[in-house]
């Protein structure tokens, strides 16, 4: 059985960079001790997404570079430890920093960065540069490559985000996350892995960090298989409220067998017929300050 074990960093920031980056690097450290072949940090871990209840200004100047020391610190864990590393942060962007993802994959070398595309533009991250483009790549694993792509947090609401990454190939999506995981959006995530027929993982920071509750998630997609007589639950872990690193294992050969067969994902769409989906008119009742082209 080929198999992949992805490590949910569900980890609470210290309050300073240094301090995030050492205990970043820790937590990567005992998601291998545990058999990861992927970590994954909740969403701005540079910062600890400390983006509200104060000045713009103050938290703006926290961004920093994608290939500054911090960053590339966890690129060199990465190939240390033989194990991939998805570090979020929150990035330096010409006027106006961007909430980005950067993966590494197990022998240090950088596979994208992407920067979130759908910012919360009702709120305060109308002030963060938009990304512009979703990616996937061939992620070279222990288990062999795997495609992977990317969204985060706010992404996961919009069904093109996961659409998109499907198309180009992603057997899974990574979710860097920073909010309450209730039932309706850890009901999106699920169905974002059902109609693709993809895994989705997402890490989420832990309860005692204000406005999240932990409940980070591994959710695989393959509904129906045929030794059961009925769907089957997709989500394989859902984690406490408490901090902790949370181990998922994915069970590749099942995923792919799955995906060849049934009927969601890419098999039956009819795109002539959703033109309207790229048009960028908006009518009540949808009309909202802030929205962004």
């Amino acid at each position: 059985m080929s198999t992949l074990h992805i490590a949910l960093l569900q980890i609470a920031p210290t309050g300073s960079l240094e301090g995030n980056l050492q205990k970043g690097l820790s937590a990567c450290r005992r998601a291998k001790e545990l058999g990861a072949d992927i970590a994954l940090f909740p969403e701005c871990w540079s910062n600890g997404y400390h983006i509200y209840d104060r000045p713009a200004g103050d938290w703006k100047a926290e961004a920093i570079p994608g290939d500054g020391p911090f960053i590339s610190a966890f690129g060199a864990l990465a190939g240390e430890l033989d194990m991939a590393i998805a570090v979020s942060l929150l990035e330096q962007w010409e006027d106006h920093p961007r909430d980005s993802v950067i993966l590494f994959d197990r022998h240090g070398q950088r596979q994208f960065t992407y920067a979130k595309v759908h910012t919360c533009d009702f709120d305060v991250e109308r002030e963060m540069t938009a990304g512009e483009e979703f990616f996937v790549t061939g992620l070279d694993t222990a288990a062999g490559v795997v495609k992977v792509g990317a969204m985060v947090c706010y992404d996961r609401e919009f069904p093109e985000s996961a659409r998109l990454l499907m198309l180009q190939g992603a057997e899974l999506i990574l979710v860097p996350n920073a909010c309450p995981m209730e039932i309706n959006r850890l009901s999106q995530l699920r169905g974002r892995a059902f109609e693709n027929m993809v895994a989705i993982a997402t890490a989420n920071y832990p309860a005692a960090v204000p406005d999240c509750n932990g409940h980070s998630t591994l959710f695989d997609g393959v509904a129906y298989l045929p030794n059961l007589p009925g769907s089957r639950d997709t989500c394989l872990l859902e984690a406490s409220e408490e901090e902790g690193v949370f181990v998922a294992t994915l069970d590749l050969d099942m995923l792919r067998s799955y995906r060849s067969e049934e009927v969601h994902g890419n098999a039956f769409r009819r795109p002539r017929l959703y033109h309207q989906l790229i048009s960028e008119a908006v009518e009540p009742p949808f009309l909202r300050e802030g929205r962004r082209a």
